[in-house]
């Protein structure tokens, strides 16, 4: 098992370019970040020091995030929102940029929330529109798009591993078929679905799998949740990537649970 540290999350006692060294001094040898930057398209400059961060603290960016919006706002993604399909078209070539760069080959695209004034369908057939355009978008370095149920947010229409299969369905009937499950553990359990049987029928072609606790969204051993488990049975069932630590820490070594679970 090996796991990835979402530095977007985790560290935010530091600076963000410092993060990818801490990460590294904490004993790990891989990373993922939410959209880094404020605008879909950031100077290069801003782009050369993410990577250089990267380079040199010596860790493997494994998962990037296309620009959301203004997570903090209450943003969840542009696939979805009618009116800034240019941004998020500029945006795709940055990604891909920076995985070329990188080395990075997971891309999240989260959905983004239901809008007022447009109907659900139109804002569907635009994601399945922009979903296909970014798979395309990151096929040339082998990179696969990743989609995500999530929880906290009601207007976010992906609540369960279906509904997100149920969009990857419609991406590779159009043609691409580098767009795969993010199955993040915390976000399905808290939003009621059945996460035993998703990774039963599921996990082999999982792209990624995330993991906190709950309630609460902080680190494993603080709720009721059996991560690891449900983990094993992941591994079990044929998935071979990393496990991406995407919890709030509680305590004031965000890692400590690790050595508990090493000799438990």
């Amino acid at each position: 098992m090996s796991y990835t540290v979402n530095c977007s999350i985790l560290l935010t006692d530091l600076p963000l370019l410092e993060r990818p060294a801490a990460a590294k001094a904490a004993g790990f040898d891989a990373v993922e970040f939410w959209w880094p930057f404020a605008e879909s398209v950031p100077a290069d400059r801003d782009v050369d020091a993410f990577v250089r961060a990267l380079d040199d603290a010596g860790v493997q960016l494994s998962g990037l995030n296309f620009n959301a919006g203004d997570m903090p706002a209450g943003d969840r993604g542009l696939v979805s929102w009618i009116g800034r399909e240019d941004e998020f078209a500029q945006n795709i070539a940055v990604v891909a940029a920076i995985g070329e760069r990188t080395g990075c080959r997971a891309f999240n695209a989260l959905y983004g929330n239901r809008r007022d004034g447009h109907r659900p369908e139109a804002q569907d057939e635009l994601a399945v529109a922009n979903l296909v355009a970014a798979a395309e978008g990151v096929a040339g370095i082998g990179g696969t798009v990743l989609l995500e149920p999530v929880s906290g947010t009601e207007a976010y229409p992906l609540k369960t591993a279906q509904d997100a299969l149920d969009v990857i369905g419609a991406v590779r009937a159009a043609g691409p078929q580098n767009i795969a499950l993010l199955a993040d553990f915390y976000h399905l359990a808290v939003n009621g679905d059945d996460v035993g049987a998703v990774i039963e029928a599921h996990a082999a072609g999982f792209g990624h799998v995330q993991i906190a606790d709950a309630p609460g969204r902080n680190e494993p051993g603080t709720g009721e949740l059996p991560l690891q488990r449900w983990i094993d049975r992941t591994y079990e069932l044929g998935y071979t990537g990393r496990i991406g630590l995407e919890y709030k820490a509680s305590q004031p070594d965000p890692f400590a649970w690790l050595a508990r679970a090493a000799s438990a």
